[in-house]
């Protein structure tokens, strides 16, 4: 774990590849490589550590590496020289030593990692020196160690403490620290300065690689060429193991405890080696079992007891705590594995191209922990298809036909027939007759003296059959996946058979893809569509009502029973268990699915071998996986979930948040109460998330939401990163939790931010605008009551206007009816005086008829001699007289002319009132514009007789001789 001068490295890099490997585990944990064009830095990296957050950080020669399970990120040194060494301090701090330079990174205002020179805090005088190899972090106290130079960091001070020769080595071990001078060897540091051990060890000779705690007060040493030592007090004594000859030929470059009783010791040019605490080696691991490199710089054990491994060239993670391991029958041909038994202390393994075994540590409950080699069987070249045990004879079917296994070499039992598998006929040990499948229809094997003999073939189906099963009622069950399924039945001396298939017009939901299994004590058959099984009433396949609430309407392959009555299964390319002994979910099973086998099994041959809970088995395209599903069940490590980055995207990405909170000078787990600020162009958002549970990165999913704007969670997802765009402005909080395979869920990890409203929608611009709009109303007010103002005024004058017009229209209309009524008024007028004058007429015509008529009986008189006639003439002629006289018809006339002519009579009357009955006579006939001789009709006088009543009215009406009498009428009467 610890770094050395150039000269070292020089042997580390060019040390040839020898020494003796022993026999290593049969199964080998799974290891994840991650090249440098993954990483994309440097190729070496010479140090690992891990914060508390799960984060590991690697010390590389292109800087200081972070990675969160997902996530590479590097941030390169000021100098841009190599990282060499790495250390977490209790603050969160992440100390790192490089060439000629050595400080620490920690969070920045974002949340980024920023680095800070310790240099300038050196005394002037040592500023200078080589790499910083070592750095051990005591309580406070923080050391660096470079060649020449120990520095102590402490209180913002630094002590130097100078090498005696050379410092070679830096390491704390609990509460102590210890170094390694060329000169003095191995010493502490006590009281503030560095003591030698009581007893020297670790002369010019022996160089010091490692300090591990071995028990409660020893100490394991590793060294580079001289092998390991235990160091109690200040004693230090040769440790003894097996691996010697190992360390013999290949240095120890580093080291780090695995558990209670083990221990990883890495070499520089074969792997590392791991050994328990008796010296034992229980496993190697090098690039033959998967590392990139065999050159080893560092060794880190992570928080899940998974172990972590930087090379010369790239950085593997070992699976070290995991459930699941590799089985290679052959490492170097890397053959799909098809079948697998544990027969009579072994383990053996039918591939593709044969059968492989190797013996079992029965005494191991993890089988794969037991250490040996695998062996090919003698005669079984070719494609091994199945293996079983049957009347405790393991059998083995083969492309070339049946055989039987006894000790390390085949036996055929069917020679030339391919052999797919088999199943006893009877379910009594032993059976007598054992059917098998193969590529020509069914066989026989008769079993007799406890051997196995070739029966006959049997007639009447020659198809393929490599799926086979016995029901209760001793018919068997076999399946063609491309025909359907065949029911058989045998005569009762096993020599013929009669056999009826079935296909989808019989219940089974397609022809094609149909697998025969008997679980639970009855036959079913494995279909795209689900589970079905034979309905013998209506002699056709139905759904199984037992199978249907563990697999719906799923695509099943695969199925196989425990000895505890568990289903094991392969559906939709996922491996899982159907485990009874765990009720869930209101059933009374529980579904567990293996998401790191998902797609892995072999396609089309898919198979498992679950031997016991600590041993399932099953196979892949490079041998078999092996599942200890006790521990499988038992390992929980906590989950957890981190947010990585949060970038804002846009016209140019740049960095909000950089995956660390801090609280002063110390890192937290959780974002302060202040959220940042972002202005209101910021709104559009990258965020990254990830589980430090390196071990389960395929079994995880995430479920986020952006409380402010999701409505809820997320379904669950693999995807490890999350985009949000144009967002409005407001306080919005990220979360993100993790959930694995077995349903345990993290706590959600948050981010907490606000986008700022736009400047227009910022309270100042909002008090402008109420500002404004107080302004608007005012001025809109002013601008109405103006307006109103203007609108009245103009009002005022329409309607001054129109009441004008309307006047005007009136006197219009009241002058055209005043018209109307002077045209009636002047008709009525013409009317009476048309009517005046008609009467008048009358009169006139009366007047002269009664006048000629008087003039006529005075003429007649004069020539009667009798009295009596003369008489009655006289009376005639006074009657006549009497007429002339009436006034009765003048004052008819009088009242009838002036109402023609606005009481003209009266009116004159009035005004001249010495005016007489014959004087208003001629003004009315004047007022007619009678002539003189109509006058005088009328009047009975002659025109002597008008003309001086004209003048004698004229005297009386005070008129002018010059003046019209009749316009002085109209005029004096006003009309």
């Amino acid at each position: 774990m610890r770094r050395r001068h150039s000269y070292l490295l020089f042997l580390i890099i060019f040390s040839p590849f020898s020494g003796v490997r022993g026999q290593n585990t049969i199964g080998l944990p799974q290891i994840i490589n991650y090249p440098k064009n993954i990483y994309q830095a440097g190729t070496q990296s010479w140090d690992i550590q891990q914060d508390k957050k799960g984060v590991l950080y690697f010390a590389n020669n292109s800087g200081l590496l972070t990675f969160n399970g997902h996530y590479w990120h590097r941030y390169s040194m000021p100098n841009e020289t190599i990282v060499r060494s790495v250390r977490v301090g209790p603050s969160g701090r992440i100390y790192v030593g490089a060439q000629d330079e050595f400080g620490y990174f920690f969070p920045g205002a974002n949340g980024d990692l920023v680095y800070t020179s310790l240099k300038s805090l050196i005394p002037a005088a040592d500023r200078e020196f080589p790499d910083v190899w070592d750095i051990c972090i005591l309580g406070d106290e923080v050391f660096f160690r470079a060649e020449n130079k120990i520095f102590l960091y402490k209180d913002q001070t630094i002590a130097v403490y100078p090498a005696p020769s050379e410092w070679r080595f830096m390491d704390n071990v609990g509460d102590e620290i210890f170094a390694q001078d060329k000169a003095k060897g191995l010493m502490r540091f006590r009281e503030g300065s560095w003591q030698p051990l009581r007893i020297p060890f670790g002369g010019p000779d022996t160089l010091v690689t490692t300090l591990l705690p071995y028990n409660r007060d020893t100490l394991l040493v590793g060294t580079l060429r001289n092998g390991l030592y235990l160091m109690t007090g200040d004693r230090v004594s040769r440790k003894y193991t097996q691996a010697d000859a190992f360390f013999a030929t290949n240095r120890i470059y580093c080291g780090t405890v695995l558990g209670d009783s083990t221990f990883a010791l890495g070499s520089t040019s074969a792997g590392c080696v791991i050994l328990n605490r008796d010296g034992k080696v229980i496993q190697t691991l090098s690039r033959a079992e998967g590392l990139q490199n065999n050159n080893i710089l560092s060794l880190f054990l992570d928080r899940e007891h998974n172990l972590w491994v930087a090379m010369d060239n790239g950085i593997s993670f070992v699976a070290y705590n995991t459930a699941i391991t590799y089985i290679y029958p052959d490492k170097n041909n890397e053959l799909a594995g098809y079948a697998a038994r544990i027969y009579q202390g072994k383990l053996y393994i039918g591939t593709s191209d044969g059968l492989y075994s190797v013996p079992l540590d029965l005494h191991e409950t993890d089988l794969t922990f037991s250490k040996g080699a695998f062996s090919k069987v003698q005669g079984t070249n070719g494609q091994v298809w199945n293996l079983s045990e049957v009347n405790g004879r393991l059998l083995m079917g083969h492309h070339e036909g049946a055989f039987t296994i006894n000790e390390n070499a085949a036996v055929p039992l069917l020679p030339g027939v391919g052999s797919w598998l088999f199943a006893p006929v009877s379910s009594v040990y032993p059976s007598p007759h054992v059917i098998v499948g193969t590529y020509l229809g069914l066989d026989l094997l008769d079993y007799q003296g406890n051997t196995f003999h070739q029966g006959t073939m049997l007639p009447g189906l020659t198809e393929s059959l490599r799926f086979l099963a016995i029901d209760n009622d001793n018919r068997i069950w076999t399946s063609h996946p491309y025909r359907g399924v065949f029911k058989i039945e045998l005569a009762p001396d096993h020599k013929s058979l009669v056999s009826r298939l079935y296909t989808a017009k019989d219940g089974l939901p397609k022809d094609l893809n149909n697998y025969v299994y008997r679980i639970k004590n009855r036959v079913v058959v494995a279909t795209e569509q689900g589970v079905y099984e034979y309905d013998p009433v209506h002699d056709r396949f139905v759904l199984s009502e037992f199978m249907e609430p563990v697999f719906h309407r799923h695509s099943v392959r695969y199925l196989r029973e425990d000895d505890n009555g568990n289903i094991w299964f392969v559906s939709s390319e996922r491996v899982g268990i159907v485990d009874y002994r765990k009720p869930a979910d209101g059933n009374n099973f529980s579904l567990i699915y293996f998401p790191e086998l998902t797609g892995k099994a072999v396609g089309g041959f898919e198979y498992l071998y679950p031997y016991n809970d600590e041993n399932v088995f099953i196979n892949f395209d490079k041998g078999f996986f092996h599942l200890n599903y006790t521990r499988y069940l038992r390992s929980k490590p906590e989950l957890s979930v981190l947010i990585g980055q949060v970038r804002a995207t846009g016209r140019r990405d740049s960095l909000l948040f950089g995956g660390y909170f801090s609280n002063g000078n110390i890192v937290t787990d959780a974002q302060g109460s202040d959220p940042i600020q972002l202005p209101n162009q910021v709104n559009s958002f990258h965020f990254e998330y990830a589980s430090t549970l390196y071990e389960q990165q395929d079994n995880i999913a995430y479920s986020y939401q952006l409380t402010g704007f999701d409505k809820g969670w997320s379904d669950w997802t693999k995807k490890t990163e999350k985009e949000y765009t144009n967002l409005p402005a407001g306080t919005y909080t990220f979360q993100v939790k993790a959930r694995n395979n077995l349903g345990n869920e993290s706590k959600p990890a948050t981010y907490t931010f606000t986008v700022e409203p736009a400047w227009y929608q910022s309270l100042w611009a909002y008090l402008f605008y109420a500002l404004l709009f107080c302004g608007a109303l005012y001025v809109a007010s002013r601008y109405q009551r103006r307006k109103f103002a203007r609108q009245q005024q103009k009002y005022e004058e329409e309607q001054d206007r129109l009441r004008y017009l309307h006047q005007l229209e009136l006197d219009a209309n009241e002058k055209q009816i005043v018209q109307l009524k002077n045209d009636k008024l002047e008709t009525d007028v013409n009317f009476k005086n048309k009517e005046l004058a008609s009467v008048t007429m009358h009169l006139v015509q009366r007047g002269k008829l009664l006048s000629n008529i008087k003039e006529d009986l005075v003429r007649l008189q004069r020539h009667i001699d009798n009295p009596v006639g003369v008489q009655e003439f006289k009376k005639v002629i006074r009657l006549l007289n009497d007429d002339e006289s009436n006034e009765e018809d003048w004052e008819h006339f009088s009242i009838h002319f002036d109402q023609v002519h606005s009481n003209f009579l009266a009116n004159l009357k009035g005004r001249f009132p010495s005016l007489t009955s014959t004087d208003l006579k001629l003004c009315a006939y004047l007022r007619m514009n009678l002539s003189s001789k109509e006058i005088a009709q009328l009047m009975n006088i002659s025109l002597r007789g008008v003309e001086i009543s004209r003048y004698r009215l004229r005297k009386k009406l005070l008129i002018p001789t010059d003046a019209n009498l009749y316009d002085y009428l109209i005029q004096v009467t006003g009309h």
